[in-house]
């Protein structure tokens, strides 16, 4: 399986990085990349064929992963318009519709539709992440397949039933860190005003958020009965979660996400207008 890239920043190398992790041949992987120094870093580092502009070779793929901004994106496709014979093409550009890369990557009155649409998180840098999938209608078994062995190179993979769900994973996994990483700065402010120095409670925050979610992987009970295990009747965690139910703090949380939710529709309908 050919696979070229579109773009060479820090989700491309973590993928291509957990690629060649988990058995990719190295010759079958290359990058067109504009920037010089992001070219020259994936040379050095990974030793994959880089080049600025798409060539006879690296239009000869069989999977295309565009990792180029959301902004650039309408752009970085126009020299490869109507040129494409049939690849896979994976977008990992948050936001960007199908629709709209279809129109992009088509010839006129043609839309391209073999394509598949990621949403990839953070963690996936350190290959733990969690990745969002789509894939128009017309992608197949092989092609989903395809798409799936690479994105579970940084991470999981859940599939959406519908396009519409991908900014649903957005609000979730996507923006999820910044949700996580804000109730650990709380957690270690808490840890602070408590006597602890930063680097205390730094640790015990951070080693708390990571056991309690490795717990709630590995077991199989729910979050709400694994709660219910830590909360004794009277105990300092029930006066602790009764503090925190009062404060509405699980249903602002919901809003929250549905409010980023919201937000990731319209960038979308921003960012496909021609």
């Amino acid at each position: 399986m050919k696979i070229t890239f579109l773009g060479g920043g820090n989700m491309a190398s973590a993928l291509i990085g957990g690629m060649l992790e988990r058995g990719f041949a190295l010759g079958d992987i290359q990058v067109v990349e504009l920037g010089d120094a992001a070219r020259a870093a994936l040379e050095s580092r990974f030793g994959v064929r880089a080049v600025a502009a798409f060539d006879a070779t690296a239009l000869a793929c069989d999977v295309l992963v565009l990792a180029v901004k959301p902004q650039q994106m309408k752009a970085a496709l126009a020299p490869i318009a109507g040129q494409l014979a049939g690849q896979l093409v994976i977008s990992i550009a948050a936001g960007l519709r199908l629709a709209d890369l279809g129109r992009w990557l088509g010839a006129p009155g043609a839309p391209y539709t073999r394509l598949v649409r990621c949403m990839p998180n953070t963690p996936a840098l350190i290959g733990a992440g969690v990745t969002g999938l789509y894939a128009d209608p017309s992608v197949d078994v092989a092609g989903r397949a395809a798409a799936e062995r690479i994105l579970a190179a940084v991470g999981s993979t859940v599939w959406a039933d519908a396009e519409a769900q991908m900014d649903a994973v957005t609000a979730i996994s996507g923006s999820g860190p910044a949700y996580v990483f804000h109730f650990i700065e709380a957690l270690e402010a808490a840890g602070r005003s408590l006597g602890f120095d930063e680097a205390r409670a730094r640790q015990l925050a951070i080693d708390t958020v990571l056991g309690a979610a490795r717990l709630a992987a590995c077991s199989d009970d729910s979050p709400a009965l694994l709660r219910q295990k830590v909360t004794s009747k009277g105990g300092t965690t029930e006066a602790a979660l009764a503090s925190l139910a009062a404060s509405g703090w699980h249903d602002e949380l919901v809003v929250a996400v549905n409010a980023a939710e919201d937000r990731g529709r319209e960038l979308g309908a921003q960012l496909g207008r021609d």
